[in-house]
């Protein structure tokens, strides 16, 4: 079989005017970015139409070494549900520099099912992270400024909280010391960089509803406290304008399309580990108002991205999906079963049956939101029928639902059976208004206790020294009515990334608690997540290279 980007470049795309042609879109109304890529002006949302759209969210099982496949169904169903003349969107996040040249190569999906042109979305796309990088550290210069400007007076504040970001992954900024060199240079202090997709901005940028609304929400964001202990924002600044002119272009929704024409939106790019995980909440109405299927994804596995997406985004932007697809491999359950990596391939019943205790608990958290699941399974040709079989049985005494799915190797076809499934699931299982895992009325420690005891299947929460006394600063300043977005490990329902499966009879350790009053949610810091990436032993970047004109090892 070919690889990615030999089948990216020859697949035959059409120009951007006809995509939108596809969804009613008019060519005047498109902004181009050349000749396949296009924004959107989210002006053209229609809520009613919203409304009576189906939403149709993609999250995964625990990841392992072995991957998933998650963006890759995401895409492949869009393209089944297509070939069933269903009017069909998929709408996905962008992908970071960081993993591209760190571990993954690329994040568009993979085989026939991507969004294209792959080497563009994958790489500086339409420039939407530089704004975002731009503009968070915009803020990150003018308050210091602001305290250089102001030092030894009593305008200077006595805390700044506000990093700096940056779109790769490099452990060293994680902790940094600035302006050393003398006076001439700014006042020293300690700071430190997040990886974009963490940022606060990336996160506004991402629930916006309109400019204004990121304006507005800008302003609320929170860089330091003053010496009567009282938060200092961006509105104290005078800035939020100039932030909002950085993003003015990057506010509206990307199109492109995937290997079959099928149209895409790609935009907004957080991660589910460290962030909330969900594309832009702008793009996601733009395909629900052009669409009448539309497939998105949340990060990683469903204890994190669907947890996020299900009690955040949906909440915020009074969205609900029709049906849940859990994507599960066969390779995933025999590592989550303890059957060692070099023998993932072979036929292994035991190991797929103790696996299946890790797909049970993602299923019961996901029908505990009140949703109809779907479990998806990615086959490999060394897939025996006997696993397969077994996994749809099971599947069937735990009232969820099953199909296979080959949109990797063979793109819309493949995923046909995927798309009747999950079509006869939004016509036939009555829809149930979304049950969430805690109430906004609940302390910030309810909340986390509830989903470590729900989401996680943990016994507990343990707070550090230093987020208790964040703690006491959210409820002084009224934060507590604020979701929570928990940082923690993607291999693991615990803090632990070595806990495979099912972990039982553990706490989750929360290092700290930052507020984002901006993006609307407190981030919880879990175990020793980093909020920095670093890099493997051999990143991609060693793979990634021009050859005769030509991007390779983009994958």
């Amino acid at each position: 079989m070919k690889s990615d980007i030999e089948i990216s470049r020859t697949t035959q795309l059409l120009p951007i005017y006809a995509i939108g042609k596809q969804i009613n879109i008019e060519e005047d109304a498109l902004i181009p970015y050349g000749k396949l890529i296009a924004k959107v002006p989210y002006h053209l949302i229609n809520e009613e139409k919203v409304k009576k759209s189906n939403l149709i969210l993609v999250t995964a099982i625990t990841p392992t070494k072995a991957g998933i496949g998650k963006t890759t169904t995401s895409v492949g169903l869009s393209l089944g549900l297509s070939k069933l003349g269903k009017k069909t969107i998929v709408a996905l996040r962008e992908p970071s520099l960081g993993p591209c040249f760190g571990m993954k190569g690329g994040a568009a999906g993979g085989g026939y099912a991507q969004v294209l042109p792959m080497e563009e979305i994958n790489l500086h796309f339409t420039g939407d992270f530089h704004a975002i990088t731009s503009a968070h550290n915009m803020i990150t210069a003018l308050v210091d400024n602001y305290q250089y400007q102001n030092r030894g007076t009593d305008k200077q504040l006595k805390e700044i909280v506000w990093k700096r970001v940056l779109d790769v992954n490099d452990r060293s900024l994680r902790a940094i010391n600035t302006g050393l060199g003398g006076s001439a240079n700014g006042i020293p202090a300690e700071s430190g960089f997040d990886i974009t997709p963490a940022s606060e901005i990336m996160a506004v940028f991402c629930f916006a509803q309109s400019l204004e609304d990121l304006r507005n929400n800008i302003e609320k964001i929170i860089v330091g406290y003053t010496f009567d202990n009282q938060p200092f924002t961006v509105k104290d600044l005078g800035i939020a304008g100039a932030i909002t002119v950085l993003l003015k272009n990057a506010i509206q929704p990307n199109l492109v399309q995937t290997t079959e024409n099928t149209p895409a939106f790609v935009h907004g790019g957080p991660f589910a580990n460290i962030a909330h995980g969900c594309n832009s909440v702008l793009a996601t109405k733009l395909a629900l108002t052009f669409g009448d299927y539309v497939v998105t994804e949340a990060g990683f596995g469903a204890d994190l991205g669907a947890e996020k997406f299900l009690n955040i985004k949906c909440r915020k932007a009074n969205l609900a999906p029709k049906a849940t697809v859990l994507v599960v491999t066969s390779q995933a359950l025999k590592l989550h079963g303890g059957i060692i990596e070099s023998e993932i391939k072979l036929p292994n019943l035991e190991g797929i049956k103790k696996g299946l205790e890790n797909v049970e608990k993602h299923l019961q958290n996901l029908q505990s939101f009140g949703q109809s699941v779907i479990l998806a399974f990615n086959q490999y040709g060394f897939d025996t029928e006997e696993e397969m079989n077994f996994i749809k049985n099971w599947a069937k005494e735990k009232n969820a639902f099953f199909a296979v799915n080959n949109a990797f190797t063979k793109g819309g076809e493949g995923a046909i059976e995927l798309a009747k499934t999950v079509i006869d699931v939004i016509e036939n299982q009555p829809s149930k208004p979304l049950e969430f895992s805690y109430d906004l009325n609940d302390s910030i420690e309810e909340k986390l206790n509830k989903i470590t005891k729900k989401i996680y299947g943990g016994k507990g929460i343990i707070l550090s020294e230093k987020a208790k006394n964040t703690l006491k600063k959210i409820n002084r300043l009224g934060f507590n009515n604020l979701p929570v977005c928990i940082a923690k490990t993607q291999y693991s329902f615990s803090d632990d990334a070595s806990k495979l499966g099912v972990a039982t009879d553990f706490e989750i350790h929360f290092e700290d608690l930052i507020i984002n009053a901006g993006a609307g949610f407190i981030v919880a810091v879990a175990g020793n997540i980093m909020r920095m990436p670093g890099l493997p032993k051999v990143p991609q970047a060693q793979m990634i290279d021009i050859v005769n004109g030509q991007i390779e090892g983009l994958s």
